[in-house]
């Protein structure tokens, strides 16, 4: 590795934590060539060596974009959601009156509307349309009710989902018309090189058809915000909020990124734009436009990257492979004999980087595949072979990797972990998880719902129940997910109880029977 690239490493390394990655609203896509008002065979012709010879300048750089711009904008759109959430219509929540508002009957939730913008392209003249799913998708509390699509020339239709996938942070959309529709292709950004020319065309801030350019400044940047798919194409082309989804053309109109996030101190641009590698995104996008669920590999184990540290503690360069922290039980790693401590260097004979991690690696193997995992354990190189499992939802490696501090303050939050359980009971709670049951000192098997925070001015509140306390059972039946509580609170009210018996697990103390009275 050059001097040169090993400074400025560092140098983004140093921006990393300076910075926060801010996601912007920004829509990638796929990229050929585009075609308008013609049916779809006439579209692809238009987009032959000789046309685009003549658009783009041999060498050096573009004496204008305006020709490609004309081409590609047409299949660039705007897309606007409609959200309802629910809220509590409780004005004097959190203080001494909000029970006695509660009892007259004034705290019946309502909805209120939301709306939601983004950037998308057309892939298809039949009109399926790419954007990112952080454009589609409504928080926990909200409910998409509608999405519509905006062509460049003013045109709206309705769309529906047809498949998401948040891992990746990508969304399929089929709009509602019978008609042929500029679109544009996906291109091969594995051959983009770094300082190659690029447009960026979105609807940043609402502004419709705005269109940037700018030059490659990485092919696969690790951003250190972690996941399975955290490997950009960096660009200095301005993206801003409003242009997530939206596409990322290379010069000869091949869509090769798929704009989706920023480093940015104030929330606009400053030159450090990413979009997701349209080679990565291709084959997920296809596999949701034909309905087919995303399956993918997983290996169970907490890992951390190698630091400057770390490497020379080790004897190991910097930049290569990344470190075992902790291995999950019952899992494709702690399977194959995979310990805290190791070393992983090779996953399927491709070496771990900065820039292809562990996670991206497995990720894009097929679960119940067997590979060979190269390791460094106490010096040794080691092999083992692992047979991958099933990567979990991002709700449920979020539930995985909780971590609990019973003694930390947690007041009661506009949002909880489910609203009906807050209003009924006044406590918010969390699924049982085997960090949790650590944190907690309990037995890994312990079942319940683990409580994160009381509202003081709740029954549940006035009779010492606190964060950490575990509820074993609701009316006599085990509660260990959110909904078996939910059913409980129902039977209670169906047969006109106004206090629900729940049985308590604190720390040091042995377990006991609590009526609370229910809102």
């Amino acid at each position: 590795m050059q001097p040169e690239q090993e400074k400025e490493r560092e140098d983004v390394n140093n921006v990393r934590y300076v910075y926060g990655l801010t996601s912007a609203l920004l829509v990638g896509g796929a990229a050929v060539s585009l075609m308008t008002g013609y049916p779809a065979g006439a579209q692809v012709a238009q987009n032959d060596d000789a046309v685009m010879d003549r658009v783009v300048p041999v060498a050096g750089a573009p004496a204008s974009f305006a020709d490609l711009t004309e081409q590609l904008q047409p299949a660039v759109v705007n897309i606007a959601t409609r959200q309802s959430i629910e809220v509590n219509r409780n004005p004097f929540a959190g203080t001494p009156f909000a029970e006695l508002f509660n009892r007259r009957g004034g705290n019946q939730p309502q909805r209120r509307e939301a709306q939601s913008l983004g950037s998308g392209f057309i892939i298809s003249a039949d009109g399926y349309v790419v954007t990112n799913n952080h454009v589609i998708t409504p928080d926990n509390r909200a409910r998409l009710e509608e999405i519509t699509v905006t062509m460049p020339d003013g045109t709206e239709y309705e769309a529906d989902l047809v498949g998401a996938d948040a891992q990746s942070d990508l969304a399929v959309l089929k709009i509602r018309a019978d008609r042929n529709f500029p679109f544009v292709e996906f291109g091969d950004s594995s051959q983009t090189r770094v300082g190659e020319w690029v447009v960026a065309i979105g609807n940043p801030f609402g502004l419709g058809g705005t269109v940037t350019s700018g030059i490659v400044s990485a092919v696969y940047r690790n951003t250190g915000q972690g996941g399975a798919y955290d490997r950009y194409i960096q660009t200095d082309a301005s993206i801003n909020r409003g242009n997530s989804g939206g596409p990322l053309f290379d010069m000869r109109g091949n869509v090769i990124g798929i704009n989706n996030a920023i480093f940015s101190p104030s929330g606009g641009s400053v030159g450090i734009g990413f979009a997701i590698p349209a080679e990565i995104a291709e084959p997920i996008i296809e596999q949701l436009r034909e309905g087919r669920e995303i399956e993918r590999g997983y290996l169970g184990v907490g890992l951390e990257p190698m630091s400057d540290d770390l490497a020379d503690s080790l004897g190991l360069r910097r930049n290569r492979g990344e470190i075992v922290q902790t291995v999950q039980d019952d899992s494709a790693a702690s399977r194959a004999g995979l310990r805290p401590g190791d070393i992983i260097t090779r996953v399927n004979g491709r070496e771990v980087t900065s820039e292809q991690t562990v996670s991206f690696l497995v990720a894009n193997i097929a679960p119940g595949q067997t590979v060979p995992i190269e390791l460094l354990r106490d010096g040794q190189r080691v092999s083992v072979n692992a047979t991958l499992g099933r990567r979990p939802s991002e709700d449920e490696l979020r539930r995985q990797n909780q971590t609990f501090d019973p003694d930390a303050e947690s007041p009661m939050g506009a949002e909880t972990s489910d609203e009906m359980i807050a209003e009924a009971i006044g406590l918010q709670v969390l699924e049982m998880t085997p960090q949790i049951a650590r944190s907690l000192g309990v037995a890994e098997g312990t079942s319940g719902l683990v409580i994160g925070a009381v509202d003081p001015n709740s029954d549940a509140g006035r009779k010492g129940l606190r964060r950490g306390d575990i509820i074993l059972s609701a009316n006599y039946q085990g509660v260990d997910t959110i909904e078996a509580l939910r059913e409980q609170i129902r039977a209670a009210r169906i047969d006109n109880r106004e206090a629900l018996l729940l049985r308590i697990q604190r720390r040091g103390a042995p377990p006991r029977f609590v009526p609370i009275r229910m809102r």
